[in-house]
């Protein structure tokens, strides 16, 4: 497996966002019933979401993590050398969501900036590729922003779907410290699960199909613009090839399970959570959990989790982090960090829109 190990290179501050609008899994009973409701919180540990209103995108919310970060952090703008945002709920087919974010933080022209088109992976495959750019350029310090909307790809007459996904952002602050420990990155794939967790419509390969709804073989409605998920092989991948990943990156820094001060796996639903650390034989204390009020949030999960645990300590101490993210692609990752407790903010929530980015007309462009 690929495998990463990235000097004199730390992570400095993470914060995360969420949007205002909070939704109860209690309030889809009239819709779906309180036998599959109550069935489904049992199973999953999901007991509220937060989903973004109309117009109201991924980017907004990691734009407020790091606005939020760059206050707390007191970073110039001007020092931040490279941006990159990791989500598949982008503003736009193009440009690229980065240059939005770029333009909207008032960062510095001497600034890369692209997105990774990930998901669930996307935090772990993020934080790999920033210190990889950081570790070959003279790039000090860098942003990483995670951001995913996924409750806008679900039909909401889909259990399976509508009841899961929340909305969430985060921002991840990484310098240069000559004092640091290493950062370890193991990264895959498995390509033949691509059409396992699957947004069918709207790419180029089907531009612009029918929106109409059908119901499938397990009864659940749907359109093709809508997330499509093989339920039973996402749970199966989920727990043989995380587990087994785990395993090898820790074989491979010569680390066992139990050095780490928090295991913060992506929020897929409290089960699969559970079965994993059984099979890591690892203490559950140490996985920190926030899907019970905010759903499964994809790219954002991990360091949501990391901040709903540890933003609202006094704690002054350094934590070591085990993260691993997996899903979406079939993509999965491992990576390894130290972080301190006061660099790790509370969970903000923003209302927040770009109004400026809502063009539904010619008349909508900027001109000048």
């Amino acid at each position: 497996m690929p495998f990463f190990k990235f000097e004199n290179i730390k992570i400095s501050a993470m914060s995360a966002a969420v949007p205002r609008n909070k939704v109860d899994i209690d309030s889809f009973s009239n819709l779906f019933g309180n036998e599959k409701v109550q069935k489904f919180q049992n199973s999953t540990g999901i007991y509220s979401l937060r989903k973004t209103v109309e117009h109201q995108t991924a980017s907004d919310l990691a734009y407020a993590a790091a606005v939020n970060l760059l206050a707390n952090k007191d970073v110039s703008k001007q020092e931040i050398g490279a941006l990159i945002f990791g989500s598949l709920s982008p503003d736009y087919r193009r440009p690229t969501t980065a240059c939005v974010l770029h333009k909207r933080l008032g960062l510095s022209k001497d600034c890369a900036a692209f997105d990774i088109s990930l998901g669930c992976s996307a935090f772990v495959y993020g934080i790999t590729s920033v210190c990889s750019l950081m570790q070959t350029s003279n790039i000090n310090k860098a942003l990483l922003l995670v951001g995913e909307t996924v409750s806008k790809f679900a039909n909401p007459q889909d259990s399976s779907m509508a009841m899961l996904f929340g909305d969430g952002g985060a921002a991840i602050l990484l310098e240069k410290d000559n004092t640091t420990l290493p950062i370890y990155s193991c990264l895959k794939t498995d390509g033949t699960g691509y059409q396992a967790i699957i947004a069918p419509a709207g790419g180029m390969r089907n531009t612009c199909p029918s929106a109409k709804e059908y119901t499938d073989e397990d009864g659940i409605v749907r359109n093709l613009y809508n997330s499509h998920m093989q339920g039973a092989n996402v749970f199966a991948f989920s727990i043989s090839e995380v587990p087994r990943t785990i395993k090898d990156f820790l074989s491979k820094t010569n680390q066992g399970i139990n050095d780490y001060d928090c295991i913060a796996l992506h929020q897929a639903n409290k089960f699969i959570l559970q079965m994993i650390a059984k099979k890591l034989n690892a203490d559950w204390v140490k996985f920190p959990i926030c899907l019970d009020r905010y759903g499964n949030t994809s790219a954002p999960s991990i360091p949501m989790a990391i901040c709903d645990r540890y933003g609202m300590s006094n704690a002054m101490n350094d934590i070591y982090i085990l993260a691993s993210g997996f899903g979406v692609g079939l993509s999965w990752g491992v990576s390894s960090f130290h972080v301190s407790c006061a660099d790790i903010y509370p969970i903000i929530e923003t209302d927040e829109i770009f109004t400026e980015g809502i063009i539904n007309g010619i008349n909508d462009f900027i001109k000048d």
